[in-house]
């Protein structure tokens, strides 16, 4: 079946260490777009912490402080791998990574739009090809919200229970416990990742 009809569908359910969340869960949907994936939001909107000062639609540097959700695409062979941050009130950052938390490449442009009602907001992202790490096969999924001591790491694929530590912090780089991301399944069986001239530029 040719590529276009096929939807994958996510659901955190857990925080960061493996426990249940405490209101409806955030889904991120993966389906197949034009010139790449097409991610889709839904989550419910805490509107905590405040909004940041950028301008919605454009890229905003270090996001991950504020109320997000998060989609990471990874190659572990080569621990390449994309990080794609959407923020409820239309900001972003998508950052390009080689090694652990060994960013390359950031504030990639996108075509980013969000709904947002008092209580919900839906995003839609268009991730091109060229943004992914060859070889991509492997993917987490993470969010945000609240502030302080209320602030709350939420994650598709936590931490395990037996390889928590004593005082451990919520760290969503631990590439290892990332689960695998079939692609094909996603685009059909004959389908190719196409090449990226983007990553084809870095040089290790």
């Amino acid at each position: 079946m040719s590529g276009g009809y096929m939807k994958m569908e996510f659901a955190i359910k857990h925080t960061w260490d493996g426990l249940p969340v405490s209101h409806e869960p955030v889904t991120v949907g993966l389906k197949s777009d034009n010139a790449g994936l097409l991610m889709e939001v839904n989550a419910p909107f805490f509107n905590d912490p405040p909004g940041p000062l950028g301008e919605p639609g454009k890229p905003f540097s270090r996001l991950w402080d504020y109320e997000v959700v998060e989609a990471f695409f990874l190659s572990d062979r080569t621990e390449q791998y994309l990080e794609v941050e959407l923020c409820p009130h239309g900001q972003h950052l998508l950052l390009l990574l080689s090694g652990k938390r060994r960013v390359w490449k950031e504030e990639l442009p996108l075509e980013f739009e969000v709904t947002r009602t008092k209580t919900k907001w839906e995003g839609k992202a268009h991730l091109p090809w060229n943004y992914f790490p060859p070889c991509t096969n492997k993917f987490n999924a993470f969010a945000i919200h609240g502030s302080g001591e209320e602030r709350k790491y939420e994650a598709l694929h936590p931490v395990p229970q037996h390889e928590l530590q004593e005082g451990q912090k919520p760290d969503f780089h631990r590439l290892e416990f990332f689960k695998d991301l079939n692609l094909k399944g996603l685009m059909g069986e004959d389908w190719k990742q196409p090449e990226s001239d983007i990553w084809k530029s870095l040089t290790n």
